[in-house]
Order: structure tokens, then C-alpha cells, then sequence
């Protein structure tokens, strides 16, 4: 197939895209290099330079290359501005997302993966693990901007067929991951460490997060290309790790004796979270296969290398 991939030079829309060249499909990558890298852009990719704010540039790249899938990862992902500036939060990830979601509806495009957040969008939640039933109340202006693409997906396939399928992400991470970013916390203790600083924790550390393995991330989008289910789905591990703990154990793998500095809590960030995926399992046959320590000794490798 052809398969257009949004983000595919960032971090995990990289890693898709190499698996999906893998596996035969012809990619077409659309990133703005505003946080993604020109090095983890595979070669074997046709590359287009368009932010996807603009709209005649998207139309140009559909009418030349008619994807039939569009695997729709970019976005702004800093939980802190898109409360500092949320008017430019949802400028990218609604508007950019219904740019892509027209032209996708006008060149017939069979399906639609969106890249959605299971972190952000059910806010504190009332039960752990939290199922897909579990209300939606984001905290954050990015967890509110993913809700709404999703809404704005279920509208159009029930009124113009548009098939689709959203991923709700636990705590991504692995190789790639930017260390210099705002948002990956084993990409920036990693780098931290390694060039012996102290890296900062925000809040008392005991913040709990569901941390998935980017391999698992690239799995669940390949299984994507083939089923025919509609729908959201929770992609993470179940299982919750403290702050405090991924600091520890990235430590160890170190060999480092040093110590973190504490800093205030962030605004609009859950205290704990963790995400149900048996609905995956259930219904795309998915299931995590990376545990916490063999995902941080493959991305400490990366980054020492």
C-alpha cells in the first residue's frame, strides 16, 4: 500500500515508518522538522517538508501521491504550552488533524490511524487501570485538542464511511526520543546522567505513569493496516512505575551515583495513571511484549552508542 505518515521524522513516527518499508508498503513521510530530525528519516521514503497547518500544500502532496492509508502522528506533544498557548495547541493538533481528515475524506483515503493520548485525555482518574469506558476529562489543552479529533473521527465515519482507528498511547518511549524535549523522561534522565547532571524531577517523583515500549507502539500500527475493527483503543502495559523508580533503575543501568533535583509540579499533568489494553488484546490480538528493564537496556544502548 501506499501510506502516508505524518511525523515520520519524529520519534515513534520514524520508527513506523521503517517498519512499514519493511514490510513492502511505499511511504510517504510529511514532517516540518519543527521536532522531528532529518537523521531518523529513512531514505527509502519519499519526504515532504509541509507543516500540517497548510492546507494547499497537504492538497498538492494528495493529489501527487493518493495514499490509501494516512497514519496520522504529528503533533505538538508538550503538555506545558498547550496550556501556555493553547490557540496555537489546537491550530496543530485540530486544525492540522482536519486538514488531513478533508483531504482524506476527498481522495477516498480506506483508512485513517490517529495517534491519540491515553495519559492526557481521561484526566485523574476514578479507577486504575482506566478501560476506554472510563469518562474523558483532560486536564491539559493537548489532551483536549486529541479528544476532539476523535470525536470529529467517529462523526465522519458515521456520516461519510471514513474507517479509522485511534490509538490512546500510555508513556512512550526508546530509542529516538528526543533527550532535549520537553516530554520523555527516560530520553532526558538518559542524557542527563550520561553527561553527569542531575536531571530534574517535577513534583515528589511518586507520580505514576504506564511506560510502553516504542517496538509495541510500531506493532499496534502494523496490525492497523490489516484489521477492519473501528474505533479507540488503550495501548500501554497496565502496569504503573513511579518517577522516582525509572530514575532509580536507569541509574543502576548506569552505574551512576547521582541524584536527582526535585522541582515543582507540573500544571495539567495526572498524578497517576495506567491503561486497561485488554480491548486491544481482545480485538486486534495485541499485547505489550517489552517489560520496563529490557525497554530501558535497549535504549540506554541506543544512547550510548
Amino acid at each position: 500500500m501506499k501510506i502516508l505518515v505524518t511525523g515520520g521524522a519524529g520519534f515513534i513516527g520514524s520508527h513506523i515508518v521503517d517498519s512499514y518499508i519493511e514490510l513492502g508498503h511505499s511511504v510517504v513521510v510529511v514532517d516540518d522538522l519543527s521536532t522531528g530530525f532529518e537523521e531518523n528519516l529513512n531514505p527509502r521514503a519519499i519526504f515532504y517538508k509541509i507543516d500540517i497547518r497548510d492546507f494547499e500544500g497537504l492538497k498538492t502532496l494528495f493529489e501527487r501521491e493518493k495514499p490509501e492509508v494516512v497514519n496520522h502522528h504529528a503533533a505538538q506533544i508538550d503538555v506545558r504550552k498547550s496550556l501556555q498557548d493553547f490557540i496555537f495547541d489546537a491550530d496543530v493538533n485540530i486544525m492540522g488533524s482536519l486538514n488531513l481528515l478533508r483531504l482524506s475524506l476527498e481522495y477516498r483515503v480506506k483508512k485513517f490511524i490517529f495517534a491519540s493520548t491515553g495519559g492526557a485525555i481521561y484526566g485523574e482518574p476514578l479507577y486504575l487501570p482506566v478501560n476506554e469506558k472510563h469518562p474523558a476529562f483532560p486536564l491539559s489543552a493537548y489532551g483536549a485538542a486529541k479528544l476532539a479529533v476523535e470525536t470529529y473521527l467517529d462523526v465522519l465515519y458515521k456520516n461519510f464511511s471514513l474507517p479509522y482507528i485511534s490509538f490512546r498511547y500510555a508513556n512512550v518511549y526508546g530509542p529516538r526520543q528526543n533527550p532535549l524535549g520537553e516530554a520523555g523522561v527516560v530520553a532526558i534522565f538518559t542524557n542527563k546522567m550520561m553527561k553527569g547532571e542531575s536531571p530534574t524531577i517535577f513534583g515528589d517523583g511518586e507520580q505514576t505513569r504506564d511506560f510502553v515500549y516504542v517496538k509495541d507502539v510500531v506493532s499496534v500500527n502494523i496490525i492497523a493496516l490489516e484489521t477492519n475493527k473501528v474505533g479507540v483503543y488503550n495501548i500501554g502495559t497496565s502496569k504503573r512505575t513511579s518517577v522516582n523508580e525509572v530514575f532509580r533503575k536507569i541509574k543502576n543501568m548506569l552505574g551512576t551515583d547521582i541524584q536527582p533535583i526535585y522541582g515543582e509540579e507540573r500544571k495539567g499533568e495526572v498524578k497517576h495513571i495506567a491503561l486497561d489494553a485488554s480491548l486491544a488484546e481482545r480485538e486486534l490480538g495485541w499485547r505489550p511484549l517489552y517489560d520496563l528493564d529490557t525497554g530501558l537496556s535497549e535504549t540506554i544502548n541506543f544512547y550510548r552508542k
